[in-house]
């Protein structure tokens, strides 16, 4: 099964560089899932957003930065694991909080990925 843990960024996340021991805590937290054998992809990504809406045949463009930091998603990890119990204790391990010094409002959403055959 594979699921994407989605990092959520707490207001203001975006104003700060992040500190280097936060990275360093981040890099370990991966590095771990690397040796596991779970980690499949993992990105960051870039606080410039573009949005497309779709309505019918029209399509409206609407460049960032918005103002609700909560919409955004500021990065995620990719990881197969045999159940979904395994990959919440893999979000539970995330240094957020306590290695790191990103406050306590940062949200990880874990969402399977759906297989191409469970979509018929």
């Amino acid at each position: 099964m594979r699921f994407m843990m989605i990092v959520k960024p707490p207001p203001g996340a975006y104003a700060v560089k992040p500190e280097k021991k936060d990275l360093q805590a981040m890099g370990r937290y991966t590095d771990e899932l690397r040796r596991a054998g779970v980690l499949l992809e993992m990105a960051g990504l870039d606080k410039d957003v573009t949005r497309v809406k779709f309505a019918g045949s029209s399509r409206a463009v609407t460049d960032g930065p918005f103002s609700e930091t909560k919409e955004l998603i500021g990065g995620f990890w990719i990881i197969q694991v045999r159940s979904k119990e395994e990959a919440l204790e893999w979000v539970r391990r995330i240094p957020l909080g306590t290695e790191c010094h990103v406050n306590d409002e940062t949200e990880v959403e874990l969402r399977r990925i759906v297989e191409p055959g469970e979509l018929a």
